[in-house]
């Protein structure tokens, strides 16, 4: 067998070695690119799921994101403090609250989502246009499936023990 062969082989293991790999460059770059938001990728993160999910309650994002509500509201503290997002009481509900992007949020976010696609392009690089686009579609129905599996888990405690 050569080692061309043995490259097109799939052992198990190399899924969860990919995705490190994958995520780990990923992962660095985009620290850099969300540089100078408050909470840096949790921050972009609630801000993106904000403005685009339109989630009920802080808690339905804190569930979606898997954040623990407890980081979550410190957090979300710093976006406030930061003039990013608002809350606003639940008009259904006295005890819950609406986390709401406000205008200078939006303008931030508009900013760096130029930022994140740019570290998603790279990353993606040395794929053929086609094949990048078709990855992205396959990764999101596989993260889908693994978060109905287990909507409690977090995605930042699984990167955290790839770094380790």
């Amino acid at each position: 067998m050569t080692i061309e062969s043995r490259r097109s082989i799939t052992v198990p293991g190399d899924l969860g070695w990919n995705l490190a790999m994958v995520l780990r460059g990923y992962q660095r770059q985009l620290e850099i690119a969300v540089e100078g938001l408050p909470g840096g990728v949790r921050c972009y993160q609630v801000l993106s799921t904000v403005i685009h999910r339109d989630l009920p309650s802080q808690q339905a994002i804190g569930a979606h994101l898997a954040i623990d509500r407890t980081v979550l509201t410190y957090l979300l503290d710093g976006m406030v403090d930061a003039g990013l997002v608002e809350r606003i009481p639940d008009p259904t509900d006295r005890r819950a609250r609406k986390i709401r992007a406000t205008p200078e949020g939006v303008s931030v976010l508009t900013r760096y989502e130029t930022r994140v696609a740019a570290v998603e392009a790279s990353i993606l690089s040395g794929m053929h246009d086609d094949d990048a686009h078709r990855l992205a579609e396959l990764l999101g129905a596989l993260a889908t499936s693994v978060h109905r599996a287990d909507p409690t888990a977090s995605p930042c405690e699984a990167a955290e023990s790839f770094a380790s």
